[in-house]
């Protein structure tokens, strides 16, 4: 079996826009006429820009391999150019042909990629999903207004909507703007209001749901441990990446300072960063992105590397089905699974983009049975929303706070 070529597509997300600005998807073929799928998960440079990185990567290394070769693949893009050093723009590039290769495995062998990684432990995924604006509202409403994100109490009726939907586990983010001159430390304001959230919606939820505390990494040590103090009486599952992500060492003395869990691993790569995340005890919540920390063997390694240290594993999604498809791949087969992220039901535009969607059903993911990644790319939709913009997927403030 050979790869022969590869498409893109960089897709626009139409409002209400939950998952973030756009989608970078690509589909490999192979000379025997299999397709393998796979998304980017890459905010650092224009989309269009990112799919011309994969196509150069493909070329490159991956034409004319045969895709079961995924560790020597990997190891290639990994060194290319004389680097072998964790690199965000190359990871996202190679997770996504690393995660084709395995649809292309999967589906030559007519099986589930689970089930050719060790085989499947859950039968069902717990998931989560974001406090995003009711209805059809977009996702980045008008800052000047009360919304799900600056008032506790619409965040609390949203939140127990949802659980009565089915969820056990809601994230929320009030703690305040993050900045490229981050960490830095929480105004009053900050405290208050994220201490309000968590108060509201445990008052409204009760122990039906766990409450996520998710921040952007936007503090200093002290500043995270004043915040951590402020939210353990209500007992938050986890506070997500409460300091920058370069220096585990120091997000470690929050760990250390807190009763409430951290998490953290959206913004990081390769087995080589998680291994620092361990060695110091930043975390003891592993958030890896399937289209960014290389790949689903290279997850399913940092599992293995997690479960010795009793570590757990929380897959981390802002970007679009594909991604979240290895997510329940990966979260299918490893033994420290602890819950899914999901964009509300997979429902919407998430939904349209493929042909069967992912199924959920009462709080849960349920592993598909289909060979592969278990989802097929709906062409005709991704090539009808074209993205256009100029923006990146996501964006900090480039001004200081204060």
């Amino acid at each position: 079996m050979k790869l022969q070529s590869i498409e893109t597509f960089v897709v626009g997300n139409p409002p209400p826009s939950r998952g973030g600005r756009y989608f970078i998807f690509v589909q490999l073929h192979t000379a025997c006429g299999i397709v393998g799928v796979g998304e980017i998960y890459n905010a650092t440079f224009s989309p269009h820009l990112v799919a011309e990185m994969a196509k150069d990567m493909f070329t490159r290394i991956f034409e004319g391999s045969d895709p079961h070769h995924v560790e020597r693949l990997w190891r290639t893009a990994y060194g290319a150019g004389y680097t072998l050093r964790p690199d965000v723009t190359v990871m996202g590039v190679l997770s996504a042909l690393e995660m084709a290769c395995w649809d292309i495995i999967g589906k030559a062998a007519d099986k589930p990629v689970y089930e050719l990684l060790g085989g499947r432990v859950h039968d069902r995924l717990r998931s989560y999903t974001y406090l995003y604006p009711p209805g059809d509202e977009h996702v980045y409403p008008d800052p000047d207004t009360s919304n799900v994100y600056n008032d506790p109490d619409i965040a609390a009726q949203t939140a127990l909507d949802l659980v009565d939907q089915g969820f056990t586990a809601v994230k929320f983010d009030p703690a305040g703007p993050y900045t490229v001159y981050d960490g830095h430390q929480p105004s009053l304001e900050d405290l208050e209001r994220s201490e309000l959230f968590c108060k509201r919606i445990r008052e409204a939820v009760g122990a039906r749901a766990d409450l996520l505390f998710g921040t952007h990494g936007q503090f200093t040590v002290s500043g995270a441990k004043r915040m951590a103090r402020r939210l353990e009486p209500y007992e938050p599952l986890w506070f997500e990446e409460p300091t920058p992500p370069e220096m585990p060492e120091q997000m470690a003395e929050v760990a250390r300072f807190t009763s409430i869990p951290v998490a953290t691993g959206e913004r990081l790569c390769t087995k080589y960063e998680f291994a620092r995340v361990l060695d110091t005890g930043a975390a003891s919540i592993l958030q890896m992105d399937l289209g960014r920390v290389g790949g689903l063997l290279e997850a399913k390694k940092i599992a293995a590397m997690a479960e010795t240290r009793y570590a757990q594993i929380a897959p981390h999604l802002y970007c679009g089905p594909v991604v979240g498809a290895a997510n329940i791949q990966f979260a299918a087969c490893i033994p420290n699974f602890l819950v899914l992220e999901s964009i509300l039901k997979w429902e919407g535009f998430h939904a349209d983009l493929l042909k069967t969607p992912i199924r959920w059903e009462d709080g849960y993911v349920i592993p598909p049975d289909a060979p592969g990644l278990g989802v097929e790319l709906n062409e005709d939709v991704a090539r009808a929303h074209p993205y256009e913009g100029d923006e990146l997927h996501l964006t900090m403030e480039t001004r200081p706070l204060r």
